[in-house]
C-alpha cells in the first residue's frame, strides 16, 4: 500500500498460514467516505470523512491523500469544512454537535458545542456561520470571541452545506422541501431561489456567480441561475452526491461513498480519488454466490470475477436505513439490522422493506434460524434476542457487547462478546463459553463443524473446532479495527438519518469454503480460502 494512501497504513502484509491463501478482492478506500470540500490557501481540496474521524488533502492533480486530521484525533465526525483568512481550519463535528477549529500548528479547540447535528459551515469576511442538518435546525453566526450565538433562521427543515454569493446574501440547500432558500447575514426573511431540485445539500458559486450545488438523491450536479432559477445539469454522476470545491475554475465533487470527481466539459469525469467503502461492515453469502455488502449509508453486490454493484443508499427507496448487520433469508432477499435500532426485512431489487422489530440500542449481527426465526446481537444492553411470528424473545443479557451472530446446521446459536474477548453458545438461557483469551471477537461464522471469528483488535482470523476444541489462527495481521495505536472516538447518533455508528468486522462463508472478511481498516473485502 503506497505511503500516501491516507486511511490505513499497517505494520506488515496480511498473510495466511500454510494451506490457507489470502487476496483482496476490492481494492483498499483511500477516503473513509468522502463529505463536505473546501478548496485550502495551498491549493489543495480539503475533505472531511464522518465515518472516520478524519480530515484528508488531496493533490487534484496527482490524487496524492494527506490525512491532515488522522483518526483518534480531538476531530470527532467531520462533516463539514471552512477556512478564515489565517490558514485556521473550522469543523462541524455532526455527532458531537459542535464546532471546532484546526490551527496551522495543530492545535484545536472547539468555538461552540451547543449545536446539534451541525453541519454546514461557511466564512465570509471573518464572519463565521453555521447550521445545524435536522428538522427545526437552526442557522447561526459564531461568535469567534467565545460569546453567545446570533441566530439568522429557526426551524429549517433540513438545511445543509451553505455558502454566501456575490450579492452578500447567505444561500442554503434545504433538504427538506427540496429548494435552495437565501437569507441576509443580519438574518430576516428567507427568500426561496429554486425549487423542483433533486434534494441539494451542497451550494457553491461558480466565477460568473451562479449557483452550482449537488443533489443527493438524483446524484446530478446542477448549475442554476440565482435571478431566475433555471437549472442546467452539469453531471449525472449517482446517488449520493455530498459537496463541491472549486480550485480556479475547476469543479470537484465528493460522494458519500468515498469518491471524489472532477467534473470537465459535457459532463465528462476524471477520478481524483475512486469510489470506496465507509467501512465495510455486515456480510451475507447468497445462495446464487452473491457476496450481499452492508456499509453504513450504501449496500452493494459482488459477484465472483467482477466489480462490486451499487445495491441501494439510505436515499434509495425502500432502503431500510443505515445498515451494519446482514443476513440472507430467501432469493434476493435480506434481513437486516439498523443503527436506527430496526431489525428489517428487505427486497432491493424490488425497493421494498417492512420492519420486523424496533427500538433497540445499537444493533449487530444478525442470523435467520432454519425456521425463519431472526436472531439478532443488542450489543447496547448487551441482549440477543429473536423475532419470529411477530414475537420478540430476549435469549440472552448480562454479555459484553455482543456483536456477531451465526447458527449452525444443527441449530446451535454462537455470539461473540466483544468486550469480553470470547463467544459463547446460548443454551437453555445460559451463555456458555466456547472460546476465549480473544481481544475484541466480532463476525464470526460456523461450517463444516468449524468456528470462524474474526479478532479486530488482535486483526486475526481465528479457526475453533467446536468437537475437538482445536484453535488455531490462519490469517494474521488483517486490516480490521483501527489503526495500531488508534483509539476510535465513539460516532453518536445523527437523527433522523442514523443512531449511533460504529465498525464491524464482519465475515461469511461460501460454498466452496472461502471466508469473506469485512476489512473495515482499510475498506475492503479481503478473502481468505483453503488450499
Amino acid at each position: 500500500m503506497p505511503a500516501d494512501h491516507g486511511r490505513y497504513t499497517a505494520g506488515g502484509s496480511a498473510r495466511a498460514v500454510e494451506g490457507w491463501t489470502l487476496e483482496r478482492i476490492t481494492p483498499p478506500s483511500r477516503l473513509f467516505g468522502a463529505n463536505g470540500l473546501r478548496t485550502s490557501p495551498d491549493g489543495r481540496i480539503y475533505v472531511a470523512q464522518v465515518s472516520g474521524s478524519q480530515i484528508s488533502a488531496i493533490d487534484v492533480d496527482s490524487g496524492m491523500v494527506e490525512a491532515i486530521s488522522p483518526m483518534g484525533r480531538a476531530i470527532v465526525a467531520p462533516d463539514d469544512i471552512a477556512f478564515d483568512a489565517h490558514g485556521n481550519l473550522y469543523a462541524t463535528e455532526i455527532t458531537e454537535g459542535r464546532v471546532s477549529m484546526l490551527a496551522p500548528n495543530g492545535a484545536t479547540s472547539v468555538v461552540y458545542g451547543d449545536m446539534p447535528c451541525a453541519n454546514p459551515i461557511t466564512i465570509h469576511r471573518g464572519r463565521l456561520f453555521a447550521g445545524e442538518c435536522r428538522p427545526g435546525g437552526r442557522i447561526m453566526e459564531l461568535d469567534l470571541n467565545g460569546g453567545a450565538p446570533r441566530i439568522l433562521l429557526e426551524d429549517v427543515p433540513m438545511p445543509n452545506a451553505m455558502e454566501v454569493g456575490p450579492d452578500g446574501m447567505l444561500y442554503i440547500p434545504i433538504m427538506g422541501t427540496n429548494e435552495i432558500w437565501r437569507v441576509g447575514l443580519d438574518g430576516g426573511a428567507a427568500e426561496t431561489v429554486a425549487t423542483g431540485l433533486g434534494v441539494p445539500d451542497a451550494v457553491k458559486f461558480d466565477s460568473k456567480g451562479r449557483i452550482v450545488s449537488t443533489q443527493v438523491h438524483s446524484g446530478q450536479v446542477l448549475r442554476i441561475d440565482p435571478r431566475t432559477g433555471d437549472q442546467t445539469v452539469l453531471a449525472d454522476i449517482a446517488p449520493g452526491l455530498d459537496n463541491l470545491a472549486f480550485v480556479g475554475e475547476r469543479l470537484f465533487v465528493s460522494s458519500i461513498s468515498g469518491q471524489v470527481n472532477e467534473v470537465l466539459e459535457g459532463g465528462a469525469l476524471r477520478s481524483v480519488v475512486p469510489d470506496g467503502f465507509n467501512w465495510p461492515l455486515g456480510l451475507a453469502m447468497g445462495s446464487d454466490g452473491v457476496l450481499f455488502i452492508a456499509d453504513g449509508p450504501y449496500c452493494y453486490t459482488l459477484r465472483p470475477g467482477e466489480a462490486r454493484a451499487f445495491a441501494a443508499m439510505l436515499f434509495t427507496p425502500g432502503c431500510p436505513g443505515y445498515t451494519r448487520g446482514v443476513a440472507t433469508s430467501g432469493p434476493g432477499e435480506f434481513v437486516v439490522t439498523t443503527a436506527n435500532g430496526q431489525v428489517a426485512r428487505w427486497r432491493p431489487a424490488e425497493q421494498w422493506s417492512e420492519v420486523i422489530c424496533e427500538g433497540f440500542d445499537r444493533l449487530y449481527g444478525v442470523a435467520v434460524a432454519a425456521g425463519g426465526g431472526v436472531v439478532f446481537a443488542e450489543a447496547g444492553t448487551g441482549r440477543v434476542l429473536s423475532a419470529a411470528a411477530g414475537d420478540v424473545e430476549v435469549l440472552a443479557t448480562g454479555l459484553r457487547e455482543p456483536m456477531g451472530v451465526a447458527i449452525d446446521t444443527d441449530g446451535a446459536l454462537y455470539v461473540s462478546e466483544c468486550l469480553g474477548g470470547r463467544v459463547v453458545k446460548l443454551a437453555r438461557g445460559r451463555a456458555e463459553t466456547v472460546i476465549d483469551g480473544l481481544e475484541r471477537p466480532q463476525g464470526v461464522v460456523t461450517r463444516d463443524g468449524k468456528l470462524y471469528i474474526v479478532d479486530a483488535l488482535a486483526k486475526t482470523l481465528i479457526e475453533h473446532d467446536l468437537l475437538s476444541g482445536a484453535r488455531r489462527t490462519i490469517a494474521s495481521n488483517l486490516p480490521v479495527g483501527a489503526p495500531p495505536g488508534v483509539t476510535p472516538k465513539v460516532l453518536r447518533a445523527i437523527p433522523p438519518l442514523s443512531g449511533p455508528m460504529g465498525p464491524f468486522a464482519g465475515i461469511a462463508a461460501g460454498a466452496d469454503g472461502a471466508l469473506y472478511i469485512s476489512a473495515d481498516a482499510e475498506g475492503s473485502i479481503v478473502v481468505v480460502r483453503a488450499n
